[in-house]
């Protein structure tokens, strides 16, 4: 039985971890650390140094900056940032920009010396910008995690630090309190009117992005192509959905998303599916809220194994995370859904992780697909066994397999991928 020590714990952990964020959160994190740096320093600053990580570099370069007019990369986050960031919004920090405004980002974009390195560090995400201006400097430090602020310095003074921990869980709750079977029992016992808000916020808003990716031309439009192509069931429905709010949003959608690990696909992933597996249904709303709880926390729970950004698809997760979600829907047991993480795992695990860009939508559909599969599997008395790949013997080493595959396995992966996407700039 979970203590109630535990249950707060749980609480907490959703709490931090779905939260609204307009764009992808990577160049959104840029923004505000540029927004703070122009608050630092008073001015708009005449000239930014950015040093970042490769996941950094990976993740902002091709997807559109919201509220810029369309434009994309690393300069055109920091320029939203400085002409019309709000720092206290945090990863909302350009969701409200007035289009007059455009114009003079795209400006500031074009005409400020900014200065771009891939920085040596430890850390995979690492944000640091400093700027000048008028003979005065500051400095911002984002680590870990998209709002992390470690250090903020002006002219030689220190006016904020923090210690920076190896995890990339810094400054948040301990996440080894997760696991299946009591993540499956606070689904079923959790007080619901301490979650209902972020719950509430999780099945409006990113059910209105998908709406909108089905609704326009956004991205390859991968929803769309499923709705065409494929059987009309809730199956694709569930992936094209999920596909869809993807789409709109690597192109610049400017409606918020709310995020799973960091992740605004990730939280699109773990939801979108299962509301519309529970819409279809017609179950309760109370039994909607059991599975999303199912659904997001074990996508967390598997991400934190892996980390906030990897060579490894942090939608592979996510769906695998739905596709428990979905049998929690229609079984609610643990073995249904222990043997649906596994199998979708199984099935899906060596997925890239090569930037935020339009074919994430893609990779989404695919992950949901493996989540239904697993379920579908395990409803036929199919599953992989223990030694057959990856797969071991239990739902929670084969998750600690995939933390070890994502975390040291793939290591290489994402320089190779940094090094063909670096290159692919210089041409």
């Amino acid at each position: 039985m979970l203590s109630a020590e535990t249950q707060k714990m749980y609480v907490s952990i959703l709490k931090e971890e779905l939260i609204q964020a307009t764009g992808c959160t990577e160049p959104i994190a840029i923004a505000y650390a540029a927004a703070r740096l122009r608050s630092i320093l008073g001015k708009e600053p005449e000239r930014i140094r950015v040093e970042v990580s490769g996941n950094i570099i990976k993740n902002v370069k091709s997807v559109i900056v919201p509220n810029t007019g369309g434009l994309k990369g690393i300069s055109a986050a920091i320029a939203a940032g400085i002409i019309a960031g709000d720092a206290s919004k945090m990863l909302q920090v350009i969701s409200y920009v007035p289009e007059k405004l455009h114009t003079q980002i795209a400006s500031y974009a074009e005409n400020t010396p900014i200065e771009i390195v891939c920085a040596d560090t430890p850390y995979l995400l690492d944000i640091c910008l400093i700027g000048w201006r008028d003979g005065h400097y500051a400095k911002v430090n984002i680590v870990n995690n998209h709002s992390n602020i470690v250090l903020e310095e002006k002219d030689g003074t220190v006016l904020l630090e923090k210690e920076i921990s190896n995890s990339a869980e810094d400054s948040l709750t301990d996440k080894s309190v997760l696991n299946v079977k009591d993540i499956l029992e606070f689904a079923n016992k959790a007080d619901l009117s301490e979650v209902i808000p972020l719950l509430e916020q999780q099945i409006s808003c990113n059910l209105a992005i998908a709406e909108e990716g089905l609704k326009n031309n956004w991205g390859a439009n991968i929803g769309s192509v499923l709705l065409k192509e494929y059987p009309q069931e809730i199956k694709t429905e569930a992936k094209a959905w999920a596909a869809a709010a993807s789409d709109a949003r690597m192109s610049g959608c400017e409606l918020p998303v709310v995020i799973v690990s960091g992740s605004g696909n990730q939280g699109i992933t773990a939801s979108v599916p299962v509301i519309r597996y529970a819409m279809k249904l017609g179950v309760s709303r109370e039994k909607l809220y059991r599975a999303l709880l199912v659904s997001d926390l074990v996508t967390i729970h598997q991400k934190s194994g892996i980390g906030r950004l990897s060579a490894y698809c942090g939608a592979v997760s996510a769906g695998s995370g739905a596709g428990a979600g979905i049998a929690y829907l229609l079984d609610g047991s643990y073995e249904a859904i222990a043997h649906t993480i596994v199998n979708a795992v199984a099935i899906i695990s060596g997925t890239i992780c090569d930037g935020a860009k339009p074919s994430c939508a893609a990779k989404i559909a695919a992950s949901v697909d493996a989540g239904i599969l697993g379920y579908d599997m395990y409803r036929n008395q199919q599953e992989f066994k223990g030694g057959d790949g990856i797969v071991t013997k239990g739902v929670e080493n084969t998750i600690a397999n995939i933390g070890a595959l994502a975390q040291e396995g793939m290591r290489e992966t994402d320089k190779t991928i940094l090094s063909i996407m670096t290159e692919k700039l210089k041409k």
